[in-house]
């Protein structure tokens, strides 16, 4: 097939670039794009270019993340230039993010019900959506009121030209490194940072573990100031760490924290991005243990999940995992290999392979 794929630039969102390459591999693929920091600009560019093509030459448009204003805009210049099948990629709802997750606005103000019908029509517009797990599939299926045939799960991935395993360095003479737990964030609470730190001071006694928890955000400086708070000498806060930097770090740690943690309802419907690409480098990682974990790993073979919001069990976890490296590396395999079968690119393309045909075709609900 002959496909049009409008989305946001690769370099802001990997789920793009993982649906780019899976397109690629088995199709021919015109992709619009804008580098645009402002979601408005971006979606207005690419709108406005769109404008301007022959529609004819194509049999599909999929419209990647963040493209919610793409599809009204899609969809009705569509009626009087021709009608292009539409596959949507959501990747997250504007209303759960806005108002369930960060809580900028009440559903029932203005904002809240304007995001809520800008998911509503984005997803009722278009032919065909996905999901990023059948967790978040029943979220948007009940939350929307859509049919459940109108919606397919495709899991994120992540670069495998960057994320993979990498030779272990051999300690040398002497060397008394601790026992490095790694993570990286933007500091939202939907991650649980904050589980992390209380982790980290239950822990504060085993001098041999040290946290990195590298990224930036606007509350950056809140969980800084927690650490103080508690008196933590055992979390670093490098901050932001380039993309291509990240996977000299996390083959650098002992242990990797995917998450989420926090108790943000959005935390278990989802798999972290973080999670696929510290798998892909063979890492032993703990994640939150939720619906949408247990749809892919087996806690004990893939992953170690502990329960969300008890950093408790999360430092009872690292303390456990920090003192049998049989374990870990048994986790560190088990998630090598669930990801090579399940969540690389040639997979993806594989699960999306009969989508787009039957969304070209108009047989989507």
């Amino acid at each position: 097939m002959r496909i049009l794929f409008l989305h946001s630039s690769h370099s802001r969102y990997i789920r793009n670039l993982v649906l780019s390459r899976a397109l690629h591999r088995s199709h021919d693929v015109v992709e619009v794009t804008s580098p645009a920091s402002s979601r408005l600009k971006g979606n207005l560019s690419i709108g406005l270019r769109y404008l301007f093509m022959d529609r004819r030459a194509f049999d599909l448009v999929v419209i990647g993340f963040p493209g919610h204003l793409l599809v009204p805009w899609v969809r009705l210049w569509a009626r009087s230039h021709g009608r292009l099948p539409i596959l949507f990629d959501p990747f997250v709802s504007w209303y759960d993010t806005f108002c369930l997750d960060r809580r900028w606005f009440r559903p029932s103000s203005i904002p809240g019900r304007l995001t809520y019908a800008l998911d509503l029509w984005s997803c009722r517009w278009s032919d065909r959506l996905l999901a990023d797990t059948y967790a978040h599939r029943d979220f948007f299926i009940h939350t929307f009121d859509l049919p459940p045939a109108k919606i397919d799960v495709a899991y994120v991935g992540c670069d495998e030209t960057l994320f993979a395993p990498r030779p272990e360095q051999p300690a040398s003479a002497g060397d008394t490194r601790t026992f490095n737990v790694f993570t990286y964030t933007s500091f939202l609470r939907l991650h649980g940072v904050e589980k992390m730190l209380y982790a980290a001071k239950y822990l504060e006694e085993r001098r041999d573990i040290t946290f990195t928890i590298a990224g930036a955000g606007s509350r950056l400086s809140a969980m800084q100031g927690l650490a103080r708070d508690l008196g933590l000498r055992n979390v670093r806060f490098p901050g932001w760490v380039p993309f291509d930097q990240l996977p000299a770090r996390i083959a650098g740690a002992d242990l990797c924290l995917g998450g989420h943690f926090s108790d943000v309802p959005k935390a278990a419907r989802v798999i972290s991005t973080k999670t696929f690409q510290f798998i892909a480098m063979r890492k032993p990682t703990i994640v939150g243990d939720n619906a949408a974990t247990r749809e892919v790993f087996v806690p004990g073979q893939h992953v170690w999940a502990v329960p969300m919001n008890r950093p408790e069990a999360l430092a009872e976890a690292i303390g456990s995992l920090a003192g049998d490296p049989v374990l870990r590396r048994r986790l560190a395999d088990g998630g090598y290999d669930i990801f090579k079968q399940q969540f690389t690119t040639e997979a993806i393309a594989r699960k999306l392979e009969p989508v787009l045909e039957e969304t070209a075709c108009g047989s989507a609900s």
